[in-house]
């Protein structure tokens, strides 16, 4: 047991949820977020606590953390996993969706960094994880601003490392395929060289590695948890 605590952002249902239940299993206290009352009933399950928000309103970040903080006096760890930006065909996608796409998936990466480095630092260090898409390495035209702006993310990861590495905080990105939490057609499970979708709480267990002492020395890596599906090298 431990007495660190997670906040997850997007931490109501499938992959943040998995990593919630996964955490707590750890000994980590929980704070967690999600547009909807499914974070409210798992901070409940689990002990811990909950603000309804979406990750890409400022106003919601910001309350979770200080929930968190006042609640529970430190945050060691935070997993950041977004929904969905906008798709549609590459030059038909309207200047408005890009923005969006913007707010959803890479805002809410910087203003969480913003955020916990100060306390982080002063803590003597901790981790943070980003759930961003195997289309960082291979980019699909079936989700054309998830690949740009979840690419953007990777490299915001390296970045951040680099940066503060010497304070001993550490971020990463977990790259999943295509997951069992998804609404998918069966199809799109043998792209990968299991031939099946990948489960949440696998991915779960690859992001509480990413988020302990587990992986004390790993820092700013996009690690592909894809089955197999991805052909880079």
């Amino acid at each position: 047991m431990t007495d660190k605590t997670c906040l997850i952002i997007g931490g109501g249902r499938g992959m943040g949820a998995a990593t919630a239940h996964e955490m707590h299993a750890r000994g980590y206290a929980l704070a967690l977020m999600s547009p909807s009352e499914s974070c409210e009933r798992l901070a409940e399950e689990l002990g811990g606590v909950a603000h309804r928000g979406r990750a890409e309103n400022a106003e919601d970040t910001q309350a979770i953390f200080d929930l968190a903080l006042e609640t529970h006096g430190g945050i060691d760890a935070c997993l950041i996993h977004v929904g969905g930006p906008p798709k549609g065909d590459l030059l038909d996608i309207p200047d408005a969706d890009w923005d969006r796409a913007h707010e959803m998936v890479l805002k809410p990466v910087i203003r969480m960094a913003r955020l916990l480095t100060p306390v982080m630092t002063a803590q003597g260090g901790g981790s943070i994880v980003n759930i961003t898409t195997f289309c960082v390495f291979e980019p699909s035209l079936t989700f054309p601003t998830s690949s740009v702006y979840r690419a953007a993310v990777s490299n915001f990861t390296k970045l951040y490392s680099d940066r503060y590495g010497p304070e001993n905080i550490r971020m990463n990105c977990l790259l999943p395929g295509f997951t069992d939490s998804l609404d998918l057609p069966q199809e799109l499970a043998e792209k990968s060289a299991l031939r099946r979708f990948g489960r949440a709480e696998e991915q779960a267990r690859v992001a509480a590695f990413l988020l302990t002492e587990d992986s004390s020395y790993i820092t700013g890596q996009s690690l592909r948890v894809d089955g197999g599906m991805t052909r880079h090298m």
